[in-house]
């Protein structure tokens, strides 16, 4: 009995490894896959539309564990966001807090939620929970991660600002023209977990501006209304010199925002239209000739796959077959688990209470 105890010892161990290894290796493809959709984002908007980025301020220091906190001015700010961070930071180190329902979009929504971007209901109660268990899994598999987060809760219009401005009104606060007053409860929350779980060094405060043609949503992409320049002033906070209590780092958020609002008021009364500092402090990681290879190379590719995977769907019954076996699969594991984060969430506290289990026999 000793005998075979130790060899189901054994074989539950080879297990546990063999998912920590196929777990890790499909985490890292569908990292790769993402970033690869990202940079040739960005290659459409600068090589073939004309998009001018221009970044000023601190700058990143690469590789770092951060949380990006970001004026919402349009629903692509996330999008063009990545032009940023092409430069002066890695890609696959971002994860974006978003909206729910944008994870059942066909193709973007499964990327997200492969890529296991933190999905939000704008419910507090229900947010809370899954917010707290994404993020105590990133600092337990010790994944380095900048999440982006946008405080105001949604771009600014006409109808938000009203809000916004009511809001104001009811809590004695003054009107903003340029940005909607923040929700500071998700930042505090995220910033107090990540500082527990040993996995923040600072927070990177982004101001985002358009001096020419704001698209505001995608319907002007479509129509070929693409930004002329696209303006971002980043400013580095220390986690360390961060406030440790609650209501004191909620006042810091505020105060953040009062600087935002200052800073896009004289952007956009300027002439020309430009933040303070010519160039950002901080050089990019990458030099600008890297950065272009990279787009170019990402373009290029992409127009290969998809014109291959296009004849290939035409062409060829098994490849039809994998792309509806796919498309069953997503549609039906978002209806039954609810994501595919939720699913790789599931599996490692599975796998993670087995091997306490093992690690408890021994």
């Amino acid at each position: 009995l000793k005998d075979w105890g130790l060899y189901i010892f054994f074989f539950l161990f080879f297990l546990n490894e063999m998912n920590n290894f196929i777990q890790q290796g499909c985490c890292l493809m569908c990292v790769c896959v993402c970033v690869c959709v990202c940079v040739c984002v960005q290659a459409l908007l600068e090589l073939v539309f004309g998009v001018k980025v221009v970044i000023t301020g601190d700058g990143f220091v690469p590789g770092e564990r951060s949380v990006i906190i970001m004026n919402h001015r349009t629903r692509l700010d996330w999008m063009f966001l990545w032009c940023c961070l092409l430069r002066y930071s890695f890609l696959r180190l971002e994860k974006i807090c978003l909206k729910a329902a944008l994870k059942a979009v066909p193709g973007f929504g499964w990327a997200m939620q492969v890529a296991s971007f933190i999905f939000i209901r704008r419910r507090w109660e229900e947010d809370r929970s899954h917010m707290a268990n994404m993020l105590q899994y990133f600092c337990h598999i010790k994944e380095p991660l900048q999440l982006l987060l946008f405080p105001e809760g949604t771009d600014l219009t006409e109808n938000t600002r009203a809000r916004s401005d009511e809001f104001a009104e009811k809590n004695a606060l003054p009107k903003y023209e340029y940005v909607l007053h923040p929700r500071t409860t998700g930042f505090t929350f995220i910033i107090n977990t990540l500082r527990k779980g040993d996995n923040l060094d600072a927070v990177h405060d982004i101001t985002v501006a358009y001096p020419q043609n704001i698209p505001q949503t995608e319907r002007h992409l479509l129509l070929g209304l693409f930004p002329r320049e696209i303006h971002f002033h980043v400013r580095r906070f220390s986690a360390a010199c961060l406030p440790s209590s609650e209501e004191r780092l909620q006042r810091w958020c505020q105060e953040r925002w009062r600087e935002k609002e200052q800073r896009l008021r004289d952007f956009y009364r300027s002439e020309p239209r430009r933040f303070d500092e010519p160039e950002a402090r901080v050089p990019p990681c990458k030099s600008e000739l890297r950065v272009t290879l990279i787009k170019a190379a990402s373009l290029l590719y992409w127009s290969a796959f998809i014109s291959l995977c296009c004849a290939g769907l035409w062409l060829w019954t098994p490849l039809r077959l994998y792309f509806l076996l796919m498309v069953i699969f997503f549609l039906g594991q978002q209806r039954v688990t609810g994501g595919v984060e939720l699913m790789e969430l599931a599996c490692h506290r599975r796998w993670n209470s087995s091997k306490e289990n093992i690690q408890n026999t021994l």
